[in-house]
């Protein structure tokens, strides 16, 4: 049988939905997801095979403009130079909203010879069909898109369409991974993503991008998990704010964060998690090293 593989890269600005459709196509949460811009910090690449087609997909940070730290000119660096290197690029919009995040994604889609197949995410939450019409004559004249295909990756509606319209731009040739092959971080980072996560889910305005997680442990023992975990800030005051009252806010992270863990792996899970300080991190060039390609 004929059988096709690549890379597709998965873009976007923040809050697009690029995280959430890639657990969708892999078919296993991997990469975190939040309502906060540049959740996803690192480049992580999930895999989906079926009969004759493998995709090795490749989530990428939200190219976000506002930030002026250190992290953030990484991460839009990462995020742009990922591009080079895939056979197809899925370009998530949220519902047609265009702004100068998709103009700067657009003078770097310029710069590259590869088919990019325009996805117009959250489409479940547009007030009238007709809407959608409007939106794909509007985007029509933005780029030389190869197709565009509307999905709700919250609703997994029309993901199936999407894998098969993607097919047609993989070279053909032999899977690179075994069939069973999802992703190439190891559940120690998957946890710490989570844990990341929970983090983003609960905190406000500007600490959830002052946390960094480290997991110190992470070991089996007893048919169980044993994880314990740093989250670093940056100051004092976050330090306070993030263990809150008595500890409240720092048992409902680490509650949600077990919650998913022990989802994602089946296992029972102790999950201890500790707050420490370490100052301006985010411009720190040996700390943000580690989110560099």
């Amino acid at each position: 049988m004929e059988t096709r593989c690549g890379y597709v890269a998965i873009i976007g600005r923040p809050n697009s939905g690029k995280s959430t459709l890639f657990n969708r196509l892999v078919g296993k949460k991997i990469s975190s997801t939040s309502f906060k811009p540049q959740t996803t910090r690192h480049r992580i690449v999930g895999v989906h095979t079926d009969s004759n087609a493998q995709f090795i997909f490749v989530d990428t940070p939200g190219i976000h403009l506002g930030g002026k730290r250190l992290l953030n000119r990484v991460l839009n660096k990462n995020a742009l130079n990922v591009l080079h290197d895939v056979h197809l690029i899925f370009w998530l919009i949220d519902r047609g909203q265009w702004t100068d995040e998709e103009d700067y994604i657009k003078r770097s889609l310029d710069k590259i010879e590869c088919p990019v197949i325009l996805v117009i995410n959250k489409i479940d939450k547009l007030e009238r069909r007709d809407d959608l019409l409007i939106i794909l004559q509007k985007l029509t004249l933005k780029y030389d898109f190869a197709e565009m295909i509307p999905v709700s990756a919250m609703k997994q509606d029309n993901i199936d369409d999407l894998i098969a319209s993607g097919k047609h731009y993989l070279p053909e040739s032999e899977f690179f991974y075994p069939d069973e092959y999802l992703t190439d971080r190891d559940q120690k980072f998957i946890a710490a993503e989570v844990i990341r996560e929970a983090a983003f889910m609960f905190l406000e305005k500007e600490l959830p991008y002052a946390t960094h997680v480290e997991i110190e442990k992470y070991a089996e023992e007893d048919n169980r998990l044993v994880i314990s975990a740093v989250i670093w800030v940056e100051k004092i005051g976050q330090k306070g704010i993030l263990i809150g009252k008595k500890g409240e806010m720092l048992k409902k992270i680490g509650s949600r964060a077990r919650s998913a863990i022990e989802k994602n792996t089946g296992l029972k899970v102790h999950l201890e998690l500790w707050v420490k300080v370490k100052k301006d991190w985010q411009d720190n060039p040996q700390i943000v090293g580690e989110y560099e390609l």
